[in-house]
């Protein structure tokens, strides 16, 4: 049952069919590659009034200084991840991991239950009828989808995706490199509800996300009495 949308050359899918809860928000897990353009689909959700709980704010309020997660990390990866005045130093910790498969799980270990258990704190407070979104980078590593009822997918062309990352001040060759250390489209699409291809321009991803809105986030009518 694929259904489509297109604006400009960006276009979107609903690749499969999804329940709307009775009685509390909808939540939609917004996610998809780096330099995808899922910042700009969860803006234009926010502007017309979801509810965001964003993965990566929520990292670092759960790693903030005196936070139990902070002080395990600099027990198990050192010092040297902390800045003078004791906040986490988040270029040496990326260094440290990077190339670390151990580490890096470890550090999954420490951080995702905290990120989620806040997450779902977020998403419960939405009022019925309002749209909780969970911006999630990493959807398919944490399982987010399972905090959630629709899986939205942002994908891009790799090049449009390293043109954004200069645009950023990132190499080509690190933006390459952490594309690659992420989830592929093969496995995000295997959870994907809705599927949006971001080839066109900000203002036709912007057109069609509030598009996709309208057509598939909002809450069915219930037929009126006779």
């Amino acid at each position: 049952m694929v259904k489509e949308l297109r604006v400009g050359a960006a276009s979107a899918q609903q690749l499969r069919t999804f329940s709307y809860p009775s009685g509390r928000a909808l939540r939609v897990a917004v996610s998809g590659g780096i330099g995808a353009g899922k910042s700009t689909v969860t803006r234009v959700l926010r502007e017309r009034g979801a509810l965001i709980a964003d993965a990566d704010a929520l990292a670092r309020e759960v790693t903030a200084p005196g936070s139990s997660v902070l002080a395990q990390l600099a027990t198990d990866f050192g010092s040297g991840i902390l800045n003078d005045d004791g906040a986490l130093n988040r270029a040496a910790l990326a260094a440290h991991i990077f190339s670390n498969p151990a580490a890096r799980h470890r550090l999954e270990v420490l951080t995702h239950p905290a990120i989620i258990a806040r997450a779902r704190e977020i998403l419960a407070s939405a009022h019925p009828g309002q749209l909780a979104v969970y911006d999630v980078p990493l959807l398919v590593e944490t399982r987010g989808d399972r905090e959630v009822d629709c899986v939205m997918i942002v994908s891009a062309p790799e090049e449009k995706r390293l043109e954004h990352l200069r645009g950023r001040g990132m190499s080509e060759a690190d933006a390459r490199a952490r594309m690659h250390t992420q989830a592929d489209d093969e496995a995000r699409r295997a959870l994907a509800h809705i599927w949006i291809h971001n080839a066109g321009t900000r203002e036709d991803l912007e057109k069609l996300v509030a598009e996709c809105a309208d057509r598939w986030l909002v809450a069915p009518q219930a037929p009126a009495s006779s």
